[in-house]
């Protein structure tokens, strides 16, 4: 078993069960080929991602009495994004701890940003197990303090479908198409990964949980590469 001592210490939390913390860390594919090492992170990142949600919205609802249900949605989906997350595991050295199968890390897997946002779900879904909703509150709060923070002081930056679709617009290019690349994971949870064509040429991709997240980061990616003249 790895020593998970200076990851607790990362965390902030003790754990009374460490065999919890360390199913969190078994990505499937390690599973697949130490088959008596039991299951995988993949219940503890099902309940990890409801948990995050759920402390998410109830803290910006409690922080923004003004704001409407519209921006709310938009703020959470910031928060608990693919992307932000994977941030976060990174910051909490979770990537390092991964364990994964041979094919798995030899394709990059440790950091893949679907890898690390399961990873830090799974984590939150120990927490809660092993100490209960009110401590895996507060950890929630902790390690996303500085994304809540940022949607917080400066809310979340317009669109970017709706600016990629201005600048092509601007320079008298056809409207952007987004079209499915890969489509990866269970039902319950897909990871997709959408390009963007303008002009009928893919100009960047984006991937998320929702095709609707993955969509807009390929436009976010879109728009930074027209800014440096790859258009």
């Amino acid at each position: 078993m790895t020593d998970l001592t200076q990851l607790q210490k990362r965390l902030g939390v003790s754990f009374k069960d460490q065999g919890l913390l360390q199913l969190a860390l078994m990505h499937p594919s390690y599973v697949n080929e130490q088959p008596g090492d039991g299951g995988s992170n993949q219940r503890l990142e099902f309940l990890g991602d409801a948990l995050l949600g759920m402390v998410v919205a109830q803290e910006l609802y409690r922080r923004h009495p003004r704001v409407d249900e519209g921006e709310l949605t938009e703020f959470r989906s910031y928060v608990v994004r693919g992307r932000t997350l994977a941030v976060v595991a990174r910051r909490l050295g979770l990537n390092e701890l991964l364990l994964l199968g041979q094919g798995e890390a030899a394709s990059g897997g440790q950091d893949r940003e679907s890898n690390l946002a399961a990873v830090l779900e799974a984590v939150a879904g120990a927490v809660l197990l092993d100490r209960g909703y009110r401590i895996a509150t507060r950890f929630v709060l902790r390690i996303l303090k500085a994304e809540l923070g940022a949607v917080m002081s400066s809310g979340v930056t317009r669109d970017a479908k709706s600016l990629l679709q201005e600048r092509v617009q601007r320079n008298g290019m056809r409207s952007p198409r987004y079209e499915v690349v890969t489509t990866e994971g269970p039902a319950h949870r897909r990871w997709f990964t959408v390009s963007v064509k303008v002009d009928d040429i893919v100009v960047a991709t984006g991937s998320g949980r929702r095709r609707a997240d993955a969509e807009s980061e390929a436009a976010a990616a879109a728009l930074v590469g027209l800014e440096h003249g790859t258009e």
